[in-house]
């Protein structure tokens, strides 16, 4: 397999593609040494990273099984999801939006996207792209997945409620935003997330590894958030319970693993976020870095 040559960022980082030596016909994508995506270029269907193939069980059970969907992904890396997307659910509309078009000229020239497929790619920082999306956007999206990096950082601009304001009038009534934050010891950088996504939505979730979420290391945590907030209107909350009645497939997230898994809802998961503040743009800070040693490569 012949791959590009890596290439210098925007922001000074280098972008890699390498072969999978584990998996084959796989290619890994590493920014600054820190990997962001994989794919199997033979089996889009298969996922790699664990907190990608949690994402990916939520895509498989929110909507029913191989139905289309309307997706937005803020974050564009090896373009992973939606090429699971694509493959899971044919016949899906959705668009990527990807800060370094350098990254993006990459990616298409390693891994081409399929042609059949509708996706498409807009090149420019997630925040500014929100506010010039088309109308007809509004209103139309099941799903707006949040996994925007900068090297190994969520950077703090794209972590506030005035950040997630721009998303939430982007979802179908019943559509879903899911945010994977890192963090590491006591988790204060994913507690605020989770936070400002409840001040926002009926319905916030966190899903990862229980060492994870207790803060014992360092890792992922993907949180779901749906449904009108306290301050929508009374025609908002009694959509709010339908949609309470159509996320019965919770529990079924949870088995679907990996393993081991903990899935926090309810009195769990406000005792999780008691305490942490709501994120606005004055306080908003950029994820922690993992430690070196976490992406060491043999």
């Amino acid at each position: 397999m012949k791959l590009p040559e890596p290439i210098i960022l925007s922001s000074g980082l280098t972008a890699e593609v390498e072969e999978d030596r584990w998996v084959p016909g796989s290619i890994q994508l590493l920014v600054d040494g820190t990997p962001q995506s994989h794919v199997n270029l033979a089996d889009p269907g298969e996922l790699f990273f664990e907190y990608i193939r949690r994402i990916g069980h939520v895509i498989d059970l929110f909507r029913p099984d191989g139905a289309p969907i309307s997706a937005l992904h803020l974050g564009g890396g090896a373009f992973t999801l939606p090429r699971y997307v694509e493959a899971t659910r044919p016949g899906s509309r959705q668009q990527i939006v990807e800060i370094e078009g350098a990254l993006v000229d990459l990616v298409r020239e390693a891994a081409p996207l399929p042609k059949r497929a509708s996706i498409r790619v807009r090149r420019g920082d997630a925040r500014e792209v929100l506010q010039r999306l088309p109308s007809g956007m509004q209103g139309a999206m099941d799903l707006v997945v949040v996994d925007i990096f900068a090297g190994d950082r969520t950077p703090a601009h794209v972590s506030s409620v005035e950040f997630y304001e721009l998303i939430r009038p982007l979802l179908a009534p019943d559509g879903m935003v899911v945010v994977n934050a890192a963090d590491g010891p006591g988790l204060p950088f994913v507690r605020g997330q989770a936070a400002t996504l409840s001040s926002l939505f009926g319905s916030v979730a966190a899903i990862a590894e229980p060492q994870v979420l207790k803060g014992r290391r360092f890792g992922n945590v993907v949180l779901l958030a749906t449904g009108a907030g306290a301050a929508d209107s009374e025609r908002d909350a009694e959509r709010d319970a339908e949609r309470d009645a159509s996320l019965d497939w919770l529990p079924r997230l949870l088995a679907s693993g990996p393993h081991p898994a903990r899935l926090l809802t309810g009195r769990e998961f406000t005792d999780f976020v008691r305490g942490a503040a709501v994120v606005t743009d004055a306080t908003a800070v950029a994820s922690p870095a993992p430690a070196r040693e976490l992406f060491e490569r043999g």
